[in-house]
């Protein structure tokens, strides 16, 4: 924690040049054998000189200068102090990938003040984010200012309030080094992939492409899903169904069976498959009475759903309320630096948001089950806490804690009036999930009857919820309907019969939390990277959304993929679009951070790998982009055909005569509206330069009306 006086000269040299520890990997950490103390040492601090608290954001050295007081002096490095540069390679291939860091652009000053504050404290504790990056952000941070690492000097926060605090604070640990190796050793893959891969891409098949390891995997994904839609062929069947009646009680019976043989698949009634059939079995219904053979009523528990981790925070916050998972962790990482609530001054309102972990402090669940005992029935406590293991396919990082409220009695109905709209019901989703995870299983009864019709099999399924239990607080997706007890033998009155033709369909494209969970059960990437990966292939414009906030791979994205597997699709370690190789190398990091492995060999292995795949596909012939298509109009300027072309900001018209002629105009879509303004035009959706949508009027430039997104047109 001390500076020596050799280290606070050394840390006023240029960051820009390597040290030694940076060139030969990560140095090994000694671990201290004084027997400080180190609780009387910080609690002594004040008397000979203030303690520099170093943390990665302004809002949280906000929150916890308030909270530490006079003897803190709280500072934030605004995320990483040094990185690689990103105009080159920066990875030393030859020298054991030696990476050259630098200082990062537009910190010089702040690096000049940390150094500063850090020779004039008596202590300083990094206490950058408790996750890989880090601990990196707090190694590059001692190195600046010449913190020995043999002594304790980091702290990590899981919850920013007042207690966690000041008891983390009191008890700093070492920086753990075998974290740093495993965020070293991903962050040199990714640079050696992206910076190797990209202008491969450039020649074989346009300027400007790039890729990235991760993002391979998931583009792969979306472009087979997208393969599966346009080689699909609908199959038509028919769905029969029979209206009955007994005792005034309603019932619609589905046929399933025909002469006892099942009439399903995948759940559907897909072997009647045609009109005949269908006819067949109409005729059936209506020409012999329908006789009940059995009813059933099952009663069923569902247990309690876990608390969240990041994917799953992620996955309900898109379905329930449409955030995308970015706008998901900016919200989340406000509520877990602090929010300010009357009375109570800034207090982290959720533990730390990017965790793969289900497990939960025996004080949170003795506080949980405090509360769930004080506010409801005696029924909705199980005698024991619920505890959550982790799907074997999750690597798991069990420093942290599953995502709950710092202060189970801070309920959503405390938080309306000093959190914005989006931070309440990201924090009611929280803490509802969290509180429901504690609470006893739900019940249903389900209900079962079966008929025939003479030939004819006949069925229909019903579900209530006879006991809400956990669903008090986290809605249980109850399917059908009440059916009324009927006994075996007794006939029902037909009071009409339905048949309608359907198609099969393809597979649903990804949704974002579909997506998440999808990368997350093939055990590719990790909760900081998972929010980021489907805005990247956006930005790319491989990827797009379409009026279902689907993604949908575009034709560049299918080329794009197309090429990296057919020469990075082996089987070895440079299957960068291969699912389990991928998740194979998270695997290896996790044994980086566990100290099972040692990142020079995890990173050297692969590069052995890639690089030979790489000189492979330096061979391979260059790819013809697909023409522009027509779109059956003639340039109103030179008279050439137009075309529809991708650009950054999407779809849209230009000439073919490009560049003589540079026609352009937007791709209009209606929305059945007239101009209010004009009365002539239509109200139709454009795009502005930042990709944002607004409605305007398609006689612009003559009617210049134009609305944002939020209005309403009636």
């Amino acid at each position: 924690m001390t500076i020596p006086a050799s280290k606070k000269s050394a840390a006023k040299k240029t960051t820009s040049s390597k040290s030694k520890s940076e060139n030969s990997g990560i140095a090994a950490t000694k671990k201290s054998t004084k027997t400080t103390k180190s609780r009387k040492i910080l609690e002594n601090a004040a008397d000979k000189g203030k303690i520099l608290v170093i943390v990665e954001s302004p809002s949280k050295a906000a929150t916890l200068s308030n909270m530490l007081g006079r003897g803190y002096i709280v500072k934030s490095s605004k995320g990483h102090m040094k990185d690689l540069p990103k105009s080159r390679l920066a990875i030393d291939i030859e020298h054991d990938f030696a990476p050259e860091y630098i200082l990062v652009k537009g910190k010089a000053a702040l690096k000049n003040e940390l150094i500063k504050l850090a020779e004039n404290s008596s202590h300083v504790l990094l206490a950058s984010d408790p996750d890989r990056e880090g601990e990196a952000i707090a190694w590059h941070l001692a190195d600046i200012l010449g913190v020995d690492l043999s002594e304790k000097c980091r702290v990590r926060f899981y919850e920013i309030t007042e207690n966690a605090v000041k008891t983390a604070v009191m008890n700093p640990d070492y920086i753990d080094v075998n974290k740093v190796d495993a965020q070293q050793a991903r962050r040199i893959l990714d640079r050696l992939v992206g910076y190797t891969l990209s202008p491969l891409l450039w020649k074989k098949i346009r300027y400007g492409l790039s890729a990235g390891r991760v993002q391979s995997v998931a583009l792969n994904l979306i472009c087979e899903r997208e393969r599966e839609i346009m080689n699909f062929i609908p199959d038509p069947y028919w769905v029969i169904t029979a209206q009955a009646e007994h005792r005034r009680n309603i019932y619609e019976l589905r046929a399933e069976k025909l002469d006892g043989k099942t009439l399903m698949k995948n759940n559907l009634p897909l072997l009647i498959n045609s009109q005949e059939k269908a006819d067949e079995i109409l005729s059936e219904i209506k020409s012999n009475d329908i006789i009940v053979k059995e009813f059933k009523s099952k009663e069923s528990s569902h247990a309690a759903p876990a608390p969240f981790r990041t994917s799953t925070l992620q996955q309900e916050a898109s379905r329930r309320l449409s955030m995308i998972p970015a706008h998901t962790m900016r919200i989340a990482q406000a509520l877990y630096e602090g929010i300010n609530i009357p009375g109570r001054g800034h207090v982290g309102l959720i533990t730390y948001m990017r965790t793969d972990s289900l497990r939960i402090s025996k004080e949170a669940l003795t506080s949980c089950r405090e509360f769930i005992k004080n506010n409801y029935r005696p029924e909705y406590l199980p005698e024991s806490a619920n505890v959550y293991g982790s799907s074997k396919n999750i690597n798991v990082q069990d420093a942290h804690e599953a995502i709950r409220p710092t202060d189970i009695n801070l309920t959503p109905d405390k938080t309306r009036n000093f959190l914005t709209p989006e931070q309440q019901k990201l924090y009611s989703l929280i803490w509802c999930r969290f509180t429901a995870s504690q609470m006893t299983p739900a019940v249903t009864a389900k209900s079962t009857i079966k008929a025939e019709a003479g030939r004819v099999g006949l069925k229909q399924e019903g579900e209530v919820l006879i006991f809400d239990g956990w669903s008090l607080l986290w809605p249980l997706d109850v399917k059908g309907s009440v059916l009324a007890k009927v006994k075996a033998g007794e006939t029902l009155k037909l009071i009409k019969t339905q048949d309608e033709q359907k198609f099969t369909k393809p597979p649903a494209r990804y949704s974002e939390a579909g997506l998440i969970k999808t990368l997350e059960e093939n055990g590719v990437g990790r909760p900081s990277t998972y929010a980021t990966i489907a805005g990247t292939l956006e930005s790319r414009n491989y990827i797009e959304k379409n009026d279902e906030k689907r993604f949908k791979a575009t034709s560049l994205g299918l080329i794009v993929d197309e090429f990296l597997a057919q020469y990075f699709n082996r089987k070895d370690l440079s299957s960068i679009v291969d699912a389990g190789f991928t998740a194979q190398m998270e695997k290896e990091l996790d044994e980086i951070e566990e100290s099972q492995r040692k990142w020079l060999d995890v990173v050297g292995e692969f590069w052995g790998e890639f690089s030979n795949t790489l000189s492979e596909a330096e061979n391979a012939p260059k790819v013809p982009l697909p023409a522009p298509e027509p779109i059956g109009e003639k340039c109103p300027n030179c008279g050439h055909d137009l075309v529809q072309k991708r650009g950054r900001f999407g779809e849209f018209i230009a000439c073919s005569n490009y560049p003589e002629c540079k026609y352009t105009r937007p791709i209009l879509s209606t929305i059945g509206v007239k101009c209010p303004k004009c009365g002539e035009g239509d109200i139709v959706q454009r795009k502005s330069k930042k990709g944002r949508t607004f409605y305007g009027c398609s006689r612009y430039p003559d009617c210049d009306y134009v609305a944002g997104m939020r209005r309403r047109f009636i």
